[in-house]
């Protein structure tokens, strides 16, 4: 399978990616059939030298069946080469497990109670 992804280059603490097009089965900085862009996070937002596309060639491979990840999606979507994706912001193994979410439940339900207790007091 055909991935657009980045692989990672520059020195310690110091980021700097390549937009390959690669074989999803290749190591993350390993064989490519072709790089498609640069991305360098360590300049200013606002720079246009931060996310550098080949248009033309991110649209052959994107017609080859490509598919790209998350962050390059979001770049592409940004230079109007695709689709907006939906973006998670926090995953799904982060959230409570079962049980805590039935106690976390219960205390607001307590709380709500111990406001509603009070207030009713005071009327009669």
């Amino acid at each position: 399978m055909l991935v657009l992804r980045m692989s990672r280059h520059g020195a310690k603490k110091r980021p700097f990616y390549h937009i390959v097009a690669a074989d999803s089965r290749c190591p993350r900085d390993g064989r490519y059939l072709e790089k498609v862009g640069t991305y360098n996070p360590m300049l200013a937002k606002e720079d246009p030298k931060r996310v550098v596309l080949v248009e033309e060639r991110i649209k052959h491979w994107l017609s080859v069946g490509a598919q790209p990840s998350e962050r390059v999606a979001r770049f592409l979507h940004t230079a109007g080469l695709g689709p907006k994706i939906t973006w998670r912001e926090s995953p799904k193994k982060s959230a409570p497990r079962a049980k805590t979410q039935e106690r976390l439940k219960a205390a607001a339900e307590a709380a709500k109670a111990a406001e509603a207790a009070p207030a009713e007091t005071p009327a009669a």
